[in-house]
């Protein structure tokens, strides 16, 4: 059984997270028991909902534990098995975690799927057909609910969420616009991920000029929300927000490093009769199969083209993930673990 490179959670942060917050560990890999799979991971998934799992606070799941291999997701190839299901070569995605390799119970459901990588790509697994992907879906058809014409925004727009969201709106006929930071992602985000328009929010000082600037790409007003990012965005957007408008909270990235994220004009929400309804996608499975679907083929079709930040080597995933963090990524962020 080969050597194993993990990343642990080494202490939990203080404010901002820092790279001396993990700890590279080697390991011996242990051997298979019946009903388990050797997975070896080509890829590795980074995302924000990890900077809260590093809080020993409250939180919709548990805090990562201390001394143990970082969550995450992972996709990869099948490298022996004691599972009559599994078979060497299988390419599959799992929460293999932190490291290079895993040793999964297959006989634990959901813990290992196998994927089909003749039209799409294995490292999209991990992103536009993957979980970022099902989390656009389920916020777009299942609390915004979307009617062709209507107009709908997405902040962090160019990542793994909002790339998907725009395809999936686009689809539904619906007028699309983003909030991403920097001219690069803004042009990226109309002129490859379909986006009707995209607004720099890094050109804007406070709430008042983005909510202009929202105006101007949205004449109709904003039907649908989907929240990525909270604070000032969250205030220009609720300002230009329809009556009986939709917000799915996804999340709240602003706030990660335990800084309160005030809301200026709560009293919105009861003006415009606003739903603003917060989800965990891992609490709603029976979607999943659905929305795969749709995604996949999309992203064969040529419909959602997601860029991708690769950061090579387990070492480097601290690193990258504190850059995803500050939004230095452009697309959706992996680590390469194969050479």
């Amino acid at each position: 059984m080969p050597l194993n490179h993990q990343i642990h959670l080494d202490n939990r942060p203080v404010g901002e997270a820092l790279a001396s917050n993990f700890k590279l560990v080697v390991s011996e890999t242990p051997a298979l028991q019946d009903g388990e799979v050797l997975v070896r991971h080509h890829f590795l998934s980074l995302d924000p909902y990890m900077r809260g799992r590093m809080n020993d606070a409250k939180n919709y799941a548990q805090p990562q534990p201390l001394g143990q291999t970082m969550i995450g997701g992972t996709a990869g190839e099948v490298v022996a098995s004691s599972h009559d299901k599994f078979a060497v070569g299988d390419t599959v995605v799992g929460m293999g975690g932190w490291q290079q390799y895993s040793v999964v119970d297959a006989n634990q459901v959901g813990a290992l799927r196998k994927v089909d990588t003749t039209h799409v790509p294995l490292s999209a697994y991990l992103g536009a057909v993957g979980m970022p992907g099902v989390t656009a879906w389920y916020g777009l058809v299942k609390i915004i609910e979307p009617q062709a014409g209507q107009t709908m925004v997405v902040s962090a727009a160019t990542g793994a969420v909002g790339s998907a969201f725009a395809a999936l709106s686009k689809a539904r006929g619906c007028r699309t616009v983003g909030i991403a930071g920097g001219p690069d992602k803004c042009r990226y985000a109309v002129e490859e991920l379909g986006f009707d328009a995209c607004i720099d929010y890094k050109t804007h000082a406070d709430a008042a000029s983005l909510s202009k600037a929202l105006r101007e790409a949205c004449p109709q007003g904003i039907d649908g929300y989907f929240e990525n990012v909270g604070g000032m965005v969250l205030d220009a957007v609720l300002s230009r927000m329809n009556a009986f408008g939709r917000i799915a909270v996804c999340g709240m990235i602003a706030g990660y490093n335990g800084a309160p994220v005030p809301m200026a004009y709560p009293s919105l929400i009861l003006t415009n009769r606003l739903k603003v309804q917060g989800f965990i996608v891992s609490e709603h499975m029976e979607v999943w199969p659905a929305a795969l679907k749709e995604l996949g083929a999309l992203v064969a079709g040529g419909q959602l083209r997601a860029r991708e930040s690769i950061a090579q080597g387990i070492e480097a995933a601290p690193e990258a993930f504190l850059g995803l963090l500050k939004g230095k990524n452009f697309g959706k962020q992996l680590v390469r673990l194969i050479d």
